[in-house]
């Protein structure tokens, strides 16, 4: 199995269908299908089976995984390597982070990093998911969880504050909540589960044991927005917040924080155009 066919084969297996594994790829899904015939053709084994919900490996597939993984993680560490002692100011850096960490400094930053850098062309992702960097999904991350594995390094960027807000108009009809009765007679705006599962529990370290789910999202931007239009009750960023008159902070004293890591691969340390996107999102954080 070489490594082209290795890809293929790796993106069926993660996306399920031909067509999702197309989209990945970048290619055409008739393309995707003759390479994954003629894989099975030369190894003399079926590696998927076919059914109405998509491509399910066989004991042959699963086998080959952990070796075509093996592959994928020797490519990308000389791609990585490669980009690492890539002197030039220009190609492209990828960039995830998460919506509102994007609209509030990480666009900014990107604007001042092509105003220096014309020739870098910057591939901005924003997703609460976690991006694998080690697979190369992304250059840089700017995340608020530090990561642990050894071969990414992390730059504590900054550390923020995060209060419970409501619409004005939500709290004239509804009146303002009373700590430590969990939410009772209030409808509340969260993060789906998979997103941030402590929601369920709690906001801002307020129980919202009696409160009624008005609405899950899973964007930064969405719960802003709903807040705003008086949906309910929700925990934000106060360095969003704090001066939108179209919300008003519910008990000042209650805080909760959060920190901002700025996340690498180890080996692109040393490219010229990646440490300049880094350069320039850490400029947005004078202490950083």
């Amino acid at each position: 199995m070489d490594w082209d066919n290795a890809r293929i084969f790796l993106a069926i297996y993660r996306q399920g269908t031909l067509r999702a594994a197309a989209g990945q790829l970048g290619i055409d899904q008739a393309t995707v299908g003759r390479r994954l015939n003629a894989l099975e053709s030369s190894l003399g084994a079926r590696l998927f089976l076919r059914t109405p919900s998509g491509y399910l490996a066989t004991p042959a597939g699963e086998l080959a995984v952990t070796a075509a993984e093996a592959m994928e993680a020797a490519a990308l560490q000389f791609q990585r390597e490669m980009q690492g002692i890539d002197n030039r100011l220009s190609g492209s850096v990828r960039v995830t982070t998460s919506d509102t960490m994007a609209a509030h400094f990480v666009l900014d930053a990107m604007r001042r990093l092509h105003e220096a850098h014309p020739e870098i062309r910057i591939v901005l992702s924003t997703s609460t998911e976690i991006t694998s960097l080690t697979r190369r999904e992304a250059d840089l991350a700017v995340r608020s969880l530090k990561p642990t594995s050894p071969d990414l390094i992390s730059r504590h960027l900054v550390k923020r504050s995060m209060a419970l807000y409501a619409a004005p108009s939500y709290l004239a009809a509804r009146g303002m909540p009373v700590q430590g009765q969990g939410m009772a007679g209030h409808d509340i705006v969260i993060y789906q589960g998979s997103v941030a599962p402590r929601h369920g529990d709690k906001i801002c370290h307020e129980p919202v044991t009696h409160a009624r789910v008005a609405i899950e999202v899973n964007s930064g931007l969405m719960l802003l927005d709903a807040a705003r239009k008086g949906m309910g009750v929700t925990e934000l960023p106060c360095h969003m917040a704090d001066g939108d008159p179209r919300l008003v902070r519910i008990w000042p004293e209650r805080v909760d924080h959060y920190d901002v890591w700025l996340v690498m691969h180890s080996d692109l340390v040393r490219s010229a155009r990646v440490r300049a996107a880094a350069d320039a999102i850490i400029a947005s954080f004078p202490d950083a």
